[in-house]
């Protein structure tokens, strides 16, 4: 084996459908472990790849390993592994909040670190994902992992400071634009649109809008002007969001998000 996935739920799934549909790895080349039979079996049928109960197989097996359960349980995960991690694996988490140098006090040696924060849109293959490394990755091996990450998605090197932050705008960031478009189709359908149609406009809005920016390079204040005509119906809609304080309110709350993500 070359890869394992200690835990493999959403994210760990979804990482391991983008290594597969692009080729970086074989599914004879991936172990995966669950808690439960019912979770191996579900990674066997799914995925075709190994599964197993047992986190030291997965070690044992695996040169690359993905510590992919919840950050709660990662000191006694890694407490149940560290006597089988040696030098030639390399160490991939995704959990908030676990810094590098609080994961090599846990495994208690010398141990190739890769922190990760994905978001859950690497299920679709539209990933963010940030990472950093600490000193023992060598570059050749950095340049493998960021293959694996770009497999569901784009991937961004940022100082470990900036993890957090991460977190903030690109990790939860998911559920803020799903509660912005739950908002949008409310205010349709209070209008009168049939709920189903004010979600596809409503979504496509937002996907539209966010193409826009990335592929035009513009300010998005910029791209914002460019539809307020004088006098008219978005400026009047922008005008109420200002009034009710909808910058502030996302700023406050990205700046809380990544305050609970340093606290972890």
């Amino acid at each position: 084996m070359k890869i394992g996935f200690i835990g493999c739920g959403n994210m760990g799934t979804a990482m391991v459908q983008g290594m597969l549909q692009k080729g970086i790895f074989s599914r004879e080349e991936i172990i995966v472990s669950h808690l439960t039979e019912e979770g191996c079996e579900k990674s066997r049928r799914t995925l075709g790849v190994t599964a197993t109960r047992d986190n030291r197989e997965v070690v044992q097996k695996a040169r690359i390993l993905v510590l992919a359960v919840k950050p709660q349980y990662y000191q006694e995960t890694i407490q149940e592994i560290q006597k089988d991690i040696c030098w030639e694996h390399l160490v991939i988490t995704i959990a908030p909040g676990k810094t590098l140098a609080w994961l090599a006090e846990q495994f208690g040696n010398d141990v190739k670190l890769v922190r990760t924060m994905p978001n859950t849109p690497a299920l679709i293959g539209e990933g963010m994902t940030g990472m950093c490394a600490n000193a023992l990755v060598t570059p050749e091996e950095i340049a493998q992992v960021v293959q694996i990450l770009e497999s569901f998605g784009k991937v961004e090197q940022v100082p470990e400071k900036l993890l957090d932050v991460v977190v903030s705008v690109s990790g939860s960031a998911p559920a803020y634009v799903f509660l912005l478009l739950e908002a949008m189709a409310d205010g349709a359908v209070a209008d009168g649109m049939p709920r189903r149609q004010a979600y596809q406009f409503a979504a496509q809005a937002v996907l539209g809008s966010a193409k826009m920016l990335l592929e035009t390079g513009k300010h998005p204040g910029e791209l914002k002007d460019m539809v307020c005509s004088p006098g008219g119906t978005t400026i009047e809609a922008v005008r109420y969001l200002e009034k009710y304080g909808f910058r502030s309110s996302i700023i406050e709350a990205m700046k809380s998000c990544a305050a609970k993500s340093r606290s972890m």
